[in-house]
């Protein structure tokens, strides 16, 4: 039963991160990634929230299978790296030095969001 929590979280967020990116993609047309951003931020917020009010399975289905393929890691390196390989080099350190800040930071926010929620 586990697993089919995490999978059915994780069909929900891979679709979900695919249109949040292509519809701020299509609102910014920049060089910098927003929508991995976006979909990363929002993400780190959710798991933050869900920590400390979430039972196990709602933490396994929305926690690891939605958060999990909402947000993604290896998208934020690539672009990223390409940024800086495409002489994007202030681009790229933005996105690292901002991504990591603005992750943090709304996990932070999701935390204390949950504290005075219960």
């Amino acid at each position: 039963m586990t697993w089919l929590l995490v999978l059915v979280g994780g069909a929900v967020g891979a679709p979900l991160r695919y249109l949040t990116d292509r519809a701020v993609r299509a609102r910014h047309d920049s060089v910098f990634p927003w929508g991995t951003f976006a979909v990363n931020v929002l993400g780190s917020f959710a798991l933050g929230l869900l920590t400390g009010v979430a039972s196990a399975r709602l933490h396994l289905l929305l926690g690891t299978g939605l958060c999990g393929a909402l947000t993604t890691y290896s998208t934020f390196s690539y672009e990223t790296f390409r940024l800086y390989e495409d002489g994007a080099k202030g681009y790229a350190a933005l996105n690292a030095a901002g991504s990591l800040a603005a992750g943090l930071g709304a996990v932070w926010l999701g935390v204390e969001a949950a504290a005075r929620l219960g």
